[in-house]
């Protein structure tokens, strides 16, 4: 799906901002879509390399039925090359160079359903890069009332993303840094079409956290978090902002992030969201749930375990404040 016959057997992608141009027996930067004699080929699709039953927080969404598990599938390929990447092995992999396993939404769907899992999840490398699959096993998933996560670096193209977001519950997405040339020197991207990702997914109404990997003196500087929370505050207040703490992987070789940093990006963005975390650490004083107005914890969390302790009919039991997100209400789903 979307792309453009050339002259010579050339095909230009249409599905992410990159537009690849792929000659005849070439891929494009994503590494899982393929031009053979002028007609461009999903190489990934139905292809897993990774199948797992997920606590929902690891995902992260802290405000999406806390407490539940998700199946959680991932392939390979990805149309960012960030040289930080945990997930490298898969994500800088071309299709047929790791070991996969084909996967149709029936059997991902048994599973789910065998294991208890409130939907799946499209993680571990970028899933959009896999449009297709997503969105058949989304469609099926979605028609027999189980959800659909996606775990994204928001990098697609207006079209498909507004063909695709009927069928998509939740969404936690990358926003990397608020610089675009952070996003040009880090990711081989750029940072507009991830914020108008993020903006469309807001103004459908769907459930969105946000997630931001502190790197030391990469993206860090205050004046940049307070841009991207004063950004984030204008769409609204209500949205989960997940800052990460980022570990020396792949080609990165750039010391761990200082506790320090994530404690300051967390007290500026405090200021102007209600719901802020910190992850990849384990102080349960950044991760648990308060209420904006009184306080309370409303929602504690041990690891990737989270105990719903104060919320009723999606108000803080204590002073009935709104508490943004979807959640459990005794054995029923609110939704």
């Amino acid at each position: 799906m979307f792309y453009d016959k050339l002259d010579g057997k050339g095909v230009k992608c249409r599905l992410c901002p990159h537009e690849c141009v792929i000659a005849d027996g070439k891929s494009g930067i994503c590494l899982a879509r393929a031009n053979s004699g002028g007609v461009l080929y999903s190489l990934s699709y139905g292809e897993v390399v990774s199948v797992n039953l997920d606590p929902i927080e690891k995902k992260p969404l802290y405000h999406f039925y806390p407490g539940s598990r998700i199946l959680s599938v991932g392939s390979l390929g990805c149309n960012f090359k960030c040289g930080f990447c945990q997930n490298w092995e898969i994500s800088q992999n071309a299709p047929g160079s790791v070991p996969a396993r084909d996967a149709g939404p029936e059997e991902l769907l048994e599973t789910a359903r065998k294991h208890g899992s409130i939907g799946i999840a499209y993680t571990y490398n970028e899933p959009l890069i896999n449009y297709e699959w997503v969105k058949e096993c989304s469609q099926v998933f979605r028609k027999n009332g189980l959800k659909n996560v996606l775990v994204t670096n928001g990098y697609i193209n207006g079209k498909p993303l507004e063909e695709l977001l009927p069928f998509i519950d939740a969404a936690n997405i990358d926003v990397k840094s608020f610089d675009a040339k952070f996003y040009e020197k880090m990711c081989r991207a750029r940072l507009k079409p991830v914020l108008e990702t993020v903006k469309t997914f807001v103004s459908a109404g769907k459930h969105v956290e946000i997630t931001d990997l502190l790197i030391p003196d990469e993206n860090t500087g205050k004046k940049e978090i307070e841009a991207l929370v004063n950004w984030i505050a204008s769409l609204s207040p209500d949205i989960p902002l997940h800052f990460s703490r980022y570990f020396p992987s792949y080609k990165s070789e750039i010391p761990a992030t200082e506790i320090r940093e994530l404690v300051e990006a967390y007290e500026t963005a405090k200021e102007k969201l209600h719901y802020v975390y910190i992850g990849n650490i384990m102080e349960k004083k950044y991760n648990q749930t308060l209420c904006p107005e009184c306080k309370s914890a409303v929602v504690g969390r041990n690891g990737h375990g989270a105990v719903v302790k104060g919320i009723k009919d999606g108000k803080c039991a204590k002073c009935g404040k709104y508490i943004a997100g979807v959640w459990w209400q005794g054995k029923s789903r609110i939704s």
